[in-house]
């Protein structure tokens, strides 16, 4: 017995060192595995931030020029989101001051905006908005609808206390007013909405797209992989065991600096536990290494992982949720966002740094990606013994051959 396990513990020992030197002299790996999990998250955050626009240029086109366009000017004016740099003459010129980027957006008044308001009928004041950054559309419209419902909530009042003057005091107030404060997103930004679960997937894709360029590299080079006639071959299951371990020592620095120093840094919610945030991730970071043992069945080069990283980076996304609420996905879609572990790491992740959930509160998704794990471990095992094995060892082999015959 005690030969037995000191058999497969030096195995598994020469996988670990045999793995740290394929990695370390590849620098495509170490991109994936290193800068990639350190530059994505800066990149990133720096794009969305700040989270929120302020003051944002507009011009105003007022054909009316009555009291109530000049006060909902003013109202639209007062909001945090808009700054009403001055009046146009007409359409030309705030489309001229548009195009030379002196504004972003364009509030047209039409002629007799205050008589149709007073008439009851319905008045439309129309916004014009550049589309360059999103961020900026969603402030536009969100101080043009805040102010419009004011004012109308107003206007609707005065009417009320015209016919009956008692009425006001009923429908003036909040008896019981309801203030909606995201715990996981105070600011309602997009980036604290957004780069806690991209952070998560950039985890899994570094993990995903190390362990398949590790594949192609052993093909490429099967010199490193140290399998020949002579030597004693060891098992997939330790093969396995040394890999994931080398990619779990060289990945502890960035994951402790994704889920920690990123957030830290930019700002995002960080109300979970690191040790029970650590202690969630790591069966996802077991089926994400798992994963990509299966994906180096179909990884016949390095360069193949990039047409992976490609297709599989949006595909990800979206099923993630984060995009496109689960909810309303369909069936089959639903079906394989189940099969994909950032999916439950990102909602469990959200839940626990963001709004402090426990380990306990996440029970399930804490099942499901011990249950991923199982499931892509036990087909990587079949993939790796019977697909991935036999080709190494036939083009060390062939690398053998030629070799021999150089000399």
């Amino acid at each position: 017995m005690l030969s037995f396990i000191k058999k497969y513990t030096l195995q598994l020992f020469k996988v670990y060192c045999r793995e740290f030197k394929l990695i370390l002299g590849d620098v495509g790996i170490m991109l994936f595995l290193i800068f990639l999990p350190i530059g994505y998250p800066i990149i990133y955050s720096l794009i969305y931030n700040p989270e929120l626009v302020r003051d944002v240029k507009m011009v105003v086109v007022d054909h009316d020029r009555t009291s109530l366009s000049r006060e909902l000017t003013r109202n639209i004016d007062a909001t945090q989101e808009a700054w009403v740099i001055g009046y146009a003459s007409d359409m030309a010129e705030a489309r001229r001051a548009m195009d030379s980027h002196k504004c972003y957006a364009i509030m047209e008044i039409p002629e007799g905006f205050e008589r149709k308001v007073r008439e009851g009928n319905q008045a439309n004041a129309m916004l014009f908005c550049e589309s360059s950054l999103l961020l900026r559309y969603r402030g536009f419209l969100m101080a043009s609808t805040n102010v419009a419902q004011a004012m109308g909530a107003e206007i609707l009042n005065e009417k009320i206390n015209e016919i009956a003057p008692l009425a006001t005091t009923i429908t003036d107030g909040d008896l019981m007013p309801v203030m909606n404060v995201p715990m996981g997103n105070i600011e309602s930004g997009f980036d604290s909405f957004i780069m806690p679960g991209v952070l998560i997937l950039i985890l899994q894709q570094c993990i995903i797209l190390a362990t398949g360029m590790a594949g192609g590299a052993k093909r490429e080079r099967p010199s490193l992989i140290g399998y020949d006639g002579v030597n004693e071959q060891p098992s997939v299951l330790m093969t396995m065991l040394g890999q994931m371990l080398c990619y779990i020592t060289i990945l502890l620095v960035p994951i402790i600096y994704l889920i920690h120093y990123v957030p830290l840094m930019f700002a995002f919610p960080m109300a979970g536990n690191f040790v029970e945030i650590i202690t969630f991730l790591t069966p996802m970071i077991i089926a994400s290494a798992a994963m990509g043992f299966c994906l180096q069945g179909i990884v016949w080069e390095r360069e193949s992982v990039f047409v992976l990283w490609v297709v599989t980076s949006v595909v990800f996304l979206f099923l993630s949720g984060l995009t496109w609420p689960r909810y309303a996905m369909s069936p089959f879609w639903t079906f394989v966002s189940d099969a994909v572990p950032a999916t439950w790491g990102v909602e469990g992740f959200i839940r626990m740094n963001s709004n402090g959930a426990s380990l306990a509160q996440e029970a399930h998704d804490f099942k499901m990606l011990w249950l991923l794990a199982a499931i892509y471990s036990v087909a990587a095992y079949c993939i790796q013994r019977w697909v991935v094995r036999p080709s190494i060892v036939k083009g060390y082999n062939v690398y053998s051959k030629v070799r021999r015959e150089e000399i």
